[in-house]
């Protein structure tokens, strides 16, 4: 039998290999090689938490804000620091001078704030009088409007109200003559009557009184009966003093005429007196 013919031990027969075997892939290899047959990209490997925070600082992102936020700082800090080298060099100047030196600015500091504060006192004493000449002023322009109003009630220019009475004469039998009324007008001035008119004309200190047949004038007006007064003031003391014994109601009741006297809280007198400018008189204040 042949070396051929012969067979092993167990009936089987043993090839050899023609090559040695190829040793299996790496994992991370085979995904490689997969990606590239399939065209698909390579997973990105996840990072830790350092690779994420140095590529968050790193290259640095400046914004507009924090730029201007920069620059501010730079500023603040670099002026800070010249008043901290400004203040030492001060400091080392005075430490360096001598006691005489510094005695002597302190008195001209001294000097310096009593002539300030001489100087606020004086501005205050300046303020104080231009205020009190203010008020003083407008005091006087308030007291000078308050007396025109006054002397333009006394000389008939200005109309005026407040309390009074009224007397109302009837004379039917036209007995009434000037005299009476201006007995009339006197007793009433002497009560404190403040402003009178008679049938609409102003009584003021100059007025008179004439007899015009039957009837009256008064500084030129005639007037007829029924006389009527509207006279402003204390109603208590003005018709008593008509009404003394002897006094201007007796009279006229003598002479058949007839007097009412009514008391007002408010009596108005509104006929005026055009405001005269004298010829010859003139003011002697300057």
């Amino acid at each position: 039998m042949s070396n051929h013919d012969e067979q092993p031990e167990n009936g089987l027969r043993k090839e050899l290999p023609d090559e040695a075997p190829t040793p299996a892939p790496e994992p991370e290899q085979a995904a490689e090689e997969k990606s590239r047959q399939t065209g698909e990209e390579k997973p990105q490997q996840a990072l830790t938490g350092r690779q994420r925070l140095v590529q968050g600082l790193w290259p640095p992102r400046v914004t507009r804000a924090q730029l201007i936020v920069a620059v501010l700082l730079f500023g603040l800090g670099f002026g800070l620091a010249v008043q901290v080298a400004s203040n030492s060099d001060s400091d080392s100047a005075l430490r360096g001078a001598r006691q005489e030196d510094l005695v002597r600015i302190l008195d001209e500091l001294d000097d310096r704030t009593q002539r300030l504060e001489d100087e606020k006192q004086g501005l205050e004493k300046q303020r104080q009088e231009l205020q009190s000449s203010s008020d003083q002023a407008a005091e006087a322009r308030k007291q000078t409007a308050e007396k025109e109003k006054q002397l333009g009630i006394l000389a008939g220019t200005e109309a005026a109200q407040g309390p009074g009475i009224t007397i109302t004469i009837n004379d039917t039998k036209g007995t009434v003559q000037a005299d009476m009324l201006l007995d009339a007008i006197q007793e009433l001035r002497a009560a404190g009557a403040e402003a009178i008119q008679v049938n609409g004309v102003r009584v003021v200190a100059g007025t008179y009184l004439t007899d015009s047949g039957k009837s009256v004038s008064v500084d030129g007006n005639k007037i007829n009966a029924p006389y009527r007064f509207k006279v402003i003031g204390k109603p208590q003391d003005l018709e008593p003093a008509l009404n003394i014994p002897g006094g201007v109601v007796q009279t006229l009741e003598k002479e058949q005429a007839t007097v009412t006297v009514e008391q007002s809280t408010k009596i108005v007198v509104d006929a005026l007196r055009p405001a005269k400018q004298p010829d010859y008189a003139r003011s002697s204040s300057r």
